[in-house]
């Protein structure tokens, strides 16, 4: 095939630079009769990587020539599947590229003292909105404004605060901080260490959906209900997929939580106890800060990035959780440390795709084909061999 006609053919590929791209690709791995005999479905179903796709939702604070924070660096992915990767999380290898750019990174880790007083006023405004509302009907306008404003912001708020605690960085002492878990009433711990070391590991982090979600809720109905439900997901999930083992603290956690329970409705009433309930519900359900549980690990705009930061002013109800990538590569650092983590090392933040807003990423995950049930990077667990018939290799069919 002759120069001139080779180049042709390239520049008919060149609907969009990412064709563009995989074109040049083709030829340079597979000579340049590629191009006639490459089976394009394997990229996406379609020569351009454009055509046809939803608006980019993620932003780039500072682009680069990799990623411009407007166009899409990858297509769509397969909604028949999750993304299975073969590749180590990227925490950890970020984590060691900073400590040894920025050495003075361990002056950031540590406990934070002012995590048990923001608890302990939270738990206590809670405690006064449901004596308050002991005598209101709990359809009224005014309990279920209050139980979703106040209730839902600040139960999603101790939920948070059982995160990190979760890290020891509340106390010095590891038993303080599982009594102060206790009290903030959400004990998670096990299960979101794993999250950390294991991230996308199937079968053992269970912030994964599992293959029977996907089967079952990969449409715009199925992800209206996973999104108003996500409470009862992460509450559920976990016994399906990795039981724990029972310990002195879960015992103890659940006779504080009877005890407390009891006392309660016989002071107050069981109004003032359904405003408790509603409002963890609201407050893991389509809330604004619920759009956390979404925005840091589901995959978007045909990117690999298996994790994403949010920097907005919702942070300031949610102990900075927004800053995800931060927390996942130093979890010894304290939610009011993670703002100069980012601006420690900018080089490796500023450069990261992240969420503009929580609420649109829920919107965006309902209504968006291109993200579902299935955007999430998977691995197998340590230890399990890899199927290699299950790979599909690039069609090289009559390549010469």
């Amino acid at each position: 095939m002759g120069a001139d006609k080779r180049e042709n053919m390239t520049m008919k590929k060149q609907d969009s630079v990412g064709s563009y791209v995989l074109s040049f690709r083709v030829v340079e791995l597979f000579g340049s009769n590629a191009l006639d005999t490459a089976d394009f479905s394997y990229f996406g179903g379609a020569d351009s990587l454009t055509e046809g796709r939803s608006p980019r939702r993620t932003v780039v604070e500072c682009p680069t020539t990799a990623d411009d924070g407007k166009s899409y660096p990858g297509p769509p992915q397969d909604p028949s599947d999750f993304l299975w990767l073969h590749t180590e999380e990227p925490h950890r290898s970020r984590r060691v590229a900073i400590m040894k750019a920025h050495p003075e990174v361990v002056k950031l880790m540590g406990y934070e003292p002012l995590t048990k007083w923001v608890v302990l006023g939270v738990v206590l405004l809670q405690l006064v909105t449901a004596y308050m509302l002991r005598d209101t009907h709990f359809l009224s306008p005014k309990f279920l404004v209050c139980a979703y404003v106040i209730g839902g912001t600040a139960n999603h708020n101790l939920f948070l605060a059982i995160h990190e605690i979760t890290h020891n960085l509340a106390f010095m002492n590891v038993k303080a901080n599982k009594l102060l878990a206790i009290f903030a009433n959400l004990p998670i711990g096990k299960y979101h260490i794993e999250h950390h070391k294991r991230l996308g590991e199937d079968g053992v982090d269970t912030d994964l959906p599992t293959h029977p979600e996907l089967l079952c809720l990969n449409n715009v109905l199925g992800k209206v209900f996973f999104a108003t439900f996500q409470i009862l997901f992460y509450a559920l999930r976990p016994g399906f997929v990795r039981s724990q083992t029972l310990t002195f603290w879960h015992f103890l956690n659940f006779v504080v939580q009877i005890v407390f329970d009891y006392f309660f409705i016989r002071a107050f009433g069981h109004r003032a106890f359904i405003y408790l309930l509603l409002s963890s519900f609201l407050a893991g359900s389509l809330h604004p800060t619920a759009g956390h549980f979404i925005a840091e690990h589901y995959l978007w705009d045909g990117l690999p990035q298996e994790t994403y930061s949010y920097y907005g002013p919702l942070n300031l109800l949610a102990y900075n959780v927004g800053y995800h990538n931060e927390h996942h590569d130093f979890p010894s650092v304290a939610w009011t440390r993670l703002p100069k983590l980012k601006a420690l090392a900018p080089e490796f933040y500023d450069t990261l795709p992240s969420h503009p807003s929580w609420p649109m990423v829920t919107v965006n995950f309902i209504r968006d084909k291109e993200v579902g049930i299935f955007a999430r990077a998977k691995r197998r667990e340590k230890g399990t061999p890899i199927d290699y018939s299950q790979m599909i290799p690039l069609k090289k069919t009559e390549v010469e």
